[in-house]
């Protein structure tokens, strides 16, 4: 793993420093080795709360300590990141669940990333369509997309507070 880059101007001594529970505005980037995954680098910045799970616990945890201003590279070895890829995560969703969760009208197709609802109704999860069978039924995996792999982690801290 780097330590974060030196920023171009300094940081004055009493910048926010990113805390448990801080609320931060930010650009980052997570890449895998086949590109992006995520870049708000060209759009506009995201805002989130630390500890909330919008970030893998280990990649919070990177950003613990740096102060607002920021523009820090990470290079986080295969498997840290979002763990190692699990074949249970690879499941067959029966076509009666999938009309009763969403459109039944909805065609699924091979890498359609597909929003489903946590148990409890209170967030959401995706998977990813890996095979449609005759019947409806599609096979998702639920694996991270940068799970098992090496993953770069880039940040500019905008805002902490």
């Amino acid at each position: 793993m780097t330590t974060p880059m030196a920023p171009v101007t300094p940081l004055p001594a009493d910048a926010p420093v990113v805390q448990p529970g801080s609320f931060l505005t930010l650009h980052y980037r997570l890449a895998g080795p086949a590109g992006d995954v995520i870049n708000t680098f060209e759009g506009k910045p995201a805002t989130l709360s630390l500890g909330m799970g919008e970030l893998s616990p280990s990649v919070e945890n990177l950003l613990l300590g740096l102060p607002e201003g920021t523009h820090a590279t990470f290079h986080v070895p295969a498997g840290e990141a979002f763990g190692e890829r699990n074949p249970d995560m690879v499941q067959w969703v029966a076509r009666r669940l999938l009309n009763e969760l969403g459109d039944p009208m909805e065609q699924y197709t091979l890498g359609d990333v597909v929003q489903f609802p946590t148990p409890d109704g209170a967030s959401t999860y995706a998977g990813v369509a890996m095979q449609v069978r005759d019947d409806g039924a599609v096979q998702f995996d639920f694996n991270h997309p940068l799970a098992s792999q090496p993953v770069t982690f880039e940040v500019q801290l905008i805002g902490v507070l």
